[in-house]
Formats: C-alpha cells, structure tokens, sequence
C-alpha cells in the first residue's frame, strides 16, 4: 500500500475538491461546531487531506469532510491541504480511520465503517484473514506461520482503545448492512443501537431484513427485536408462495436500487450503465 505526501501544506481551491464516495454524510451539527470555533479562534487549526486521482486527475477528499463543508458555508475560495499520492484502498482506510479517531460516531456509522476497514484491511493484509477449510489444515502445519500475524479485530481494538470482542460485535452487524440499508437506518428518528444491529444480523432472510430495517426507520417499532415479532406475525395472517432464485435476485436489485441515495444510483449507472445499455440490446435484438 504506496502512499505519499506529495505537499505537507498547500491551499488549493475549495470549489476544486469533490467529496467523492463517502461512507457518511457530514454532520450539520458538527459542521456548525467547526464554524464557531474558526470564528472564535479566527484559524481552521488543521489542514484537510485530498489527493490527487490518477485516473481521473481530479481532486478528491480523503479526510476533513467537516472542515470542507465549514470552509464552503463561510464562503471561503482555498483551503489549505496536505495532498497524498496514493491508491483507493488507502484512500479508503484514511477517511474510516479519520472518522473513528476524531468524531462522536453512532452505533450505526461505526458499525459500518468498522465493516468496511475490514473489508480493505484483510485486502491490504490478507495474511491476518481467518484461515478455513484446507487452508486452516495447512496454517496448523506452517511452523514459519504466524504466532507473530496480528488479527483485525486485535489490531482494530488496539488502534481505537475498545476491545476485541466489541469490534466483532460491531464488524459483523455492519456487514450485512448495504448502502441503502445504511441510508434508510439514518432517517430514523430514534437512533439506532448495538443491539437492533446485532439482532439484524441475525437475520437470514432478506426480505424479512428489508422489513425490519424498514419499521425501524419508520419508528413504528421500539427494537429490531420487535420489528422481528412483527414481521413473524404479518406472515401468520397470510402465506405468501416461496420466490424462486430469478424473483429472489429481481427483488434484491429493485430493493437495493429504491434504497439507494441519488449520488448511489449515479455512481452505479456511470460504472454500469454501458453493461445494462449492452444488455438491453441483446434482449431487444432477441425478440426482434
């Protein structure tokens, strides 16, 4: 994982750094913390970090989401920023690392960020995932293996000062969480705990998931541990006939597309928009 600082400081324009992909939108409560200390103190006391895309050549936000917005309220026309080199995966593990150090997370945010820096830990250092199958039997034998290899949750717990089996609770209730799942969770007026997450993660069935996150937002219940009693007693008034596979994967996409926020579907259509458009053509050239 190659990054590095290209300039310590330098100011750039604001209206020239985009916030690309985030795994949370910013806090207006926090983002109007930020402006009251600047006013009181008359200094933004740190520099955001961006990097430049290589791909793109654009100019993207790695840490500082808050100050950003704070800077684009206050009209300001720079910023001042420590630009990196480096790739998505480092990128990606800055701003989860930036968000767990420096600000007052939800049950919901750290459970989805901890997810997620699993996710590129693991890829980034795929000696530390949990061997199985034949694998496992092979580890067992490998003298030279790895008495010294530092798991995630091990590693994880050390860096943010909580303990393992606390980072596990939250990495396994944040994986099973889409974006749009993520997105519905956050319009709930009562906040969501460690314990709906977990009890969501429960859940085998994706249907029944959907439903629960679903009365959770809407706040017509107090717990996933009731929006699951609700769901068992809605299917003991009326059977409905079992979905084959196509109709389970049908109803996953369209689910998963309602869900998503605006700047989600945008992404996904400039990533797969030529595969859906290819699609379409064959089918149509098909019935033809």
């Amino acid at each position: 994982m190659a990054a590095t600082i290209i300039q310590s400081i330098a100011e750039l324009p604001v209206d020239e750094i985009q916030m690309g992909n985030r795994l949370r939108p910013v806090s207006p409560a926090g983002v109007e913390a930020i402006k009251a200390s600047i006013t009181e103190l008359g200094v933004m006391k740190d520099a955001i970090h961006v990097r430049k895309v290589r791909r793109s050549g654009k100019i993207e936000l790695l840490a500082g989401g808050h100050r950003l917005t704070a800077a684009r309220e206050l009209g300001w026309p720079t910023i001042k920023v420590v630009c990196w080199d480096c790739n998505d995966d480092f990128a990606r593990l800055m701003e989860i690392d930036d968000n767990l150090a420096g600000a007052e997370l939800t049950a919901l945010d750290t459970a989805v960020f901890l997810a997620e820096r699993k996710r590129v830990y693991e890829k980034l250092h795929p000696e530390t995932k949990a061997a199985t199958g034949s694998d496992l039997v092979a580890k067992r034998w490998d003298t030279a293996d790895t008495m010294s290899t530092v798991s995630f949750a091990k590693s994880t717990a050390e860096k943010f000062g909580i303990s393992d089996r606390h980072v596990r609770r939250m990495v396994s209730a944040g994986s099973v969480l889409t974006g749009g799942d993520t997105h519905r969770l956050r319009s709930s007026e009562r906040p969501v705990t460690l314990n709906d997450l977990t009890e969501i993660a429960k859940i085998g069935d994706v249907a029944e998931r959907y439903r629960v996150i679903d009365l959770l937002a809407e706040g017509q219940v107090k717990s996933a541990r009731d929006a699951r009693k609700t769901w068992a007693s809605e299917q003991g008034k009326g059977v409905t006939p079992p979905m084959n596979n196509t109709e389970k994967t049908w109803q996953r996409l369209q689910d998963a597309w309602k869900r998503a926020p605006k700047a989600g579907r945008v992404t996904f259509l400039e990533e797969h928009g030529d595969e859906v458009q290819a699609l379409l053509d064959e089918i149509r050239g098909g019935q033809a």
